[in-house]
């Protein structure tokens, strides 16, 4: 018995260097410099290499001297504070800020972007009020630029005297930094807040990346889209007073609106049990489904088929009043 014990421990640390190694070597790779990152995570990968020899020829001190270089690599970690001064992305220079008197909201660095392309578009950033007793549901879009399983989620309020108000949780990068999905593991990317008007947001995806976008209706009441409104006010405002890293995982363009809809969900007719089509953001249209958050009489075929609006909006001019309205035209409301 104390044979199989020790053996079973041994398998377990195994495991742990294992994990140990591959999470310290991909930190090292992604961030530090160009051939540095490449040398560091090289070594400590072969650091962890030893501590696995050592542990199974009884060498103590290999896998005692890769655990002294785990815990200061921890202590770096832990130093890598988010900041919100950094040479920002034009798109990404000011996050949303939002303040409150009575039923009306005001959002600060409101972004209304005019895009050409990806590469040339008009600025323009905006104060916009929005009455809350005015507000009339909940939309979510996907936005879809590789495959079915990951999409890009946005949430839009709408109203019934005003355009939508949307929400984007994304990744804040640098001038000259590029997206790596392994990258967001390991500090890499502060998150940020987008607010803006759809002919922006929405039209950037459709029209100047030409992505395969969906428009779900969401059935929910407005008292519940009043409470997750707010409920993203108060974190955009947090969000705004401290900085925050973005992490794949975990803080994601998903996750933090699965964590707002937490925080208002004993307001909802549905739950928010542990799915993979949460993280799966593509296949999310099926759990929201299934929770009954959209319509639960079309089949979700047809309902993904009438959601595509990318064809539509290519026909509209992003300076067009009525772009919301036109792209809602002939997509099932949320229902029961």
């Amino acid at each position: 018995m104390s044979r199989l014990f020790f053996v079973v421990l041994k398998l377990l640390l195994m495991l742990l260097i294992l994990g140990a190694t591959l999470w310290g070597a991909g930190l090292l790779f992604f961030r530090l410099p160009g051939a540095m990152g490449v040398v560091a995570a090289l070594g400590f990968g072969l650091a962890g290499l030893a501590g696995l020899i050592g542990l199974w020829t009884q060498e103590p001190r290999l896998p005692l001297g890769f655990a002294m270089l785990l815990v200061s690599l921890l202590g770096w970690w832990a130093t890598l504070a988010p900041s919100h001064q950094r040479d920002w992305i034009p798109e990404l220079a000011h996050l949303p800020v939002i303040s409150r008197d009575g039923d009306v909201l005001t959002v600060s660095n409101l972004r209304d972007f005019r895009w050409r392309t990806e590469q040339d578009y008009d600025q323009r950033w905006e104060t916009r009020r929005y009455d809350l007793a005015k507000i009339t549901g909940t939309d979510v879009f996907l936005s879809y630029w590789t495959g079915e399983a990951i999409a890009h989620l946005l949430v839009s309020f709408t109203f019934s005297d005003q355009a939508p108000l949307t929400f984007s949780v994304e990744i804040r990068r640098q001038q000259g930094q590029d997206y790596s999905a392994l990258a967001g593991f390991f500090r890499s990317y502060e998150m940020a807040y987008v607010a803006a008007d759809e002919r922006d947001i929405v039209a950037l995806r459709t029209n100047a990346r030409r992505e395969d976008t969906r428009l779900y209706r969401i059935n929910a009441s407005p008292a519940q889209s009043r409470d997750l409104l707010l409920a993203y006010a108060r974190d955009i405002n947090d969000l705004a007073a401290r900085p925050r890293w973005y992490n794949t995982l975990t803080t994601n363009c998903t996750t933090v609106v699965f964590h707002l809809v937490g925080q208002v969900a004993p307001a909802w007719k549905f739950s928010l049990p542990l799915d993979p089509r949460v993280l799966l953001s593509g296949y999310l249209a099926g759990y929201l489904q299934q929770i009954g958050a959209l319509n639960q009489h079309v089949p979700l075929a047809e309902l993904t088929r009438l959601a595509r609006i990318s064809d539509k909006a290519r026909t509209l001019s992003p300076d067009d009043p009525d772009f919301s309205a036109k792209i809602r035209e002939g997509v099932p409301a949320g229902g029961p």
